[in-house]
């Protein structure tokens, strides 16, 4: 598995930015977003195929930058805080830095006052 290091330049950060995010995300195994447009992936793929998944929701104007690391990184006033998705089966270590997502489906509350029926017209 292979640290990448996926950076980002849009000339119009509303028109895709929320899907660029989401596919990021879904490309790899794990990944960490220490500034708003840097981003880490941990997957077992080549550069070029993280790429190819990209450049569709790139306009002719925005740049992109992919580039595999090493784990060593100095950073000033952010941190890494690594994500994964839930897997089946997975157990975290509760004071572990990976967080899985999405959470695990709680149960829904009981309402706080009962439902009140309906009045009937007459």
């Amino acid at each position: 598995m292979r640290t990448y290091l996926i950076s980002y330049d849009l000339a119009h950060p509303t028109r895709n930015q929320h899907v660029l995010a989401q596919t990021i995300m879904g490309i790899g195994d794990k990944w960490a977003r220490p500034l708003s447009n840097t981003w880490y992936v941990m997957s077992e793929r080549e550069e070029v195929e993280l790429e190819a998944d990209l450049r569709a929701l790139l306009a002719e104007d925005d740049g992109l930058l992919i580039q595999a690391t090493k784990r060593d990184a100095a950073m000033t006033n952010t941190s890494l805080r690594w994500f994964r998705q839930r897997r089946p089966g997975l157990d975290l270590a509760p004071d572990g830095n990976i967080i899985a997502f999405p959470l695990p489906a709680t149960p829904a509350a009981e309402p706080m006052e009962p439902e009140l029926p309906f009045a009937k017209a007459g």
